[in-house]
C-alpha cells in the first residue's frame, strides 16, 4: 500500500514540508524545483526543522540522520521523476500551471505512478484531465507547517480509482496524518469554511467593528480556535487568500467569498503577511 520513491515538485514552504515528512516516514525522496537555489533553500529548511526536532526532544539524532540520507534535491524534471511511484505537486495555486506541470510529468513516469496535487481549492478533475489514466490522480491538501500540522485532506474526483485513494490514505496515515476524504468541490471542506470566515473577519476590520487583535481573540477564546482568522491569513499569505477567495466567489456564486477592498489594497501594496513582514500584523524576520 505504501510508496518507496516519492518525488515532490516545488521546493517552497509546502513542498519542502512534504519532502520532510515523507523522508522521515522512510521513503526515498527527491525534491525538485527549476531553480537550483530554491532546491538548496528547501533542503536547508528541512535540515533546520529536523535539527529543531532533535533539539526539542521530539526526534532522535539517528532518525534525523536517516531521514536526511533519504532526501536529495534535483533541478532536472526527468531525473527527479525517474523511478517515482508517487509524484506530489506543490507549485503555486494556478490551474494552468498545475495542468502544464502534470502534462510534462506524465510521459516521464510509469502508467502506474500515482499523481497528487497539493491544491487547496482548485478542481482536481480539471487538473487530472490533462494526464493519461486520470483515475490515478487525486488531491493531497497538506497544511502548513507540514511537519507539525496533523490534517491531510484527500480529495477525489468522480473518476479517481478507489484503490488509489485507499493507497494514498494509507500513505498519509503512515506520515502520521489524520486523513479526511472529501469529494472534489470548490474549496473542498477546509478552504471553503476557512476562506468564508477569513473574508468576514477582514470585512469586520474594514468596517471598524474591532481591531485585528480583538477579532482574532474572539475566535481563539470564544470558539477555541488555535489561531484567529486574520493571523492565519498572514501565515497563509494575503495574496494566496485573495486568489482563493476570487475563485470560490466565481465558482460557487456566493458573495460571502468576495475579497474585501482592504484585502485587495494590502496585496497591491505588497503587504502579503508573514512572508513580506507586514499583513494584518507586523512580523519580524
Amino acid at each position: 500500500m505504501s510508496f518507496s520513491r516519492v518525488t515532490v515538485i516545488g521546493a517552497g514552504t509546502m513542498g519542502h514540508g512534504i519532502a520532510h515528512v515523507a523522508a522521515l516516514a522512510g521513503q526515498q525522496v527527491r525534491l525538485f524545483d527549476l531553480d537550483p537555489k530554491a532546491v538548496e533553500r528547501g533542503l536547508g529548511a528541512v535540515r533546520k526543522n529536523l535539527d529543531k526536532g532533535v533539539e526539542k526532544g521530539k526526534l532522535d539524532a539517528a532518525s534525523r540522520d536517516e531521514a536526511w540520507a533519504r532526501l536529495s534535491g534535483e533541478s532536472d524534471l526527468a531525473r527527479a521523476c525517474e523511478g517515482a511511484d508517487l509524484v506530489v505537486e506543490a507549485v503555486p495555486e494556478r490551474l494552468e500551471l498545475k495542468q502544464r506541470l502534470f502534462a510534462s510529468v506524465a510521459p516521464l513516469v510509469s502508467p502506474d505512478c500515482v499523481l497528487a496535487t497539493n491544491t487547496s481549492s482548485l478542481s482536481v478533475a480539471a487538473i487530472a484531465s490533462v494526464v493519461p489514466r486520470p483515475e490515478r490522480l487525486l488531491g493531497t491538501h497538506f497544511f502548513n507547517p507540514v511537519h507539525i500540522m496533523a490534517l491531510l485532506e484527500l480529495v477525489h474526483h468522480a473518476g479517481t480509482d478507489p484503490a488509489v485513494l485507499a493507497r494514498v490514505k494509507a500513505w498519509g496515515e503512515g506520515l502520521g496524518k489524520e486523513c479526511i476524504v472529501v469529494r472534489d468541490s470548490p474549496g473542498f471542506a477546509t478552504s471553503r469554511l476557512g476562506i468564508c470566515l477569513g473574508m468576514e473577519a477582514i470585512r469586520m476590520l474594514e468596517e471598524g467593528v474591532a481591531s485585528a487583535e480583538d477579532i482574532d481573540k474572539a475566535m481563539v477564546l470564544g470558539y477555541r480556535h488555535p489561531m484567529g482568522p486574520l493571523r492565519l491569513t498572514d501565515l497563509v499569505g494575503l495574496d494566496v487568500r485573495l486568489n482563493i477567495g476570487e475563485y470560490l466567489a466565481r465558482e460557487l456564486g456566493n458573495p460571502a467569498f468576495n475579497p474585501p477592498a482592504l484585502l485587495r489594497e494590502k496585496v497591491e501594496r505588497g503587504e502579503l503577511g508573514q512572508k513580506s513582514g507586514q499583513g494584518f500584523y507586523t512580523w519580524s524576520a
